[in-house]
């Protein structure tokens, strides 16, 4: 138990941002499908990406929260600020995310789950990077 407690306590940082990067995930979906099964209908297509939209939102909301208290243990006072930072660097990464899918699906034709699984690889590494040297830098 002890050897666990270190290893934790040596990785803390990332082990927490992967936990709270699969409650993030999480969130997102439940709010999701709470969307499209409650008010939202997926057979539209507008309909669909305002779903999503919100999940997105509800997912950066949560990812925000949780990483500055949890996993950065943040201590600046300006909030305000540091929110803005974190939701451009999510932006950013989610703009990654848009071109990898349209460059591997759209444009060379190849398999979209397989992409997608890049493309969320890439995505999380960025997203700890950014958050590690933009956002939440010491």
């Amino acid at each position: 138990m002890k050897k666990i407690k270190e290893l934790y306590l040596n990785y803390k940082e990332v082990i927490n941002y992967l936990i709270f990067g699969v409650l993030t995930t999480i969130v997102s979906l439940v709010v999701y499908y709470i969307s499209v099964y409650t008010f939202l209908d997926p057979e539209n297509a507008l309909q669909l990406q305002i779903a999503n939209v919100i999940s997105w939102i509800a997912g950066v909301t949560f990812a925000y929260f949780t990483n500055r208290k949890y996993v950065f243990e943040s201590k600046t006072k300006n909030k305000v600020k540091e929110a803005g930072k974190f939701v451009f660097a999510r932006l950013t990464t989610l703009i990654l995310d848009m071109l990898i899918m349209w460059l591997g699906v759209t444009i060379l034709h190849l398999n979209d789950k397989v992409f997608k699984l890049i493309a969320q690889v890439l995505v999380i590494v960025s997203n700890y990077v950014l958050s590690k040297v933009f956002v939440f830098k010491k």
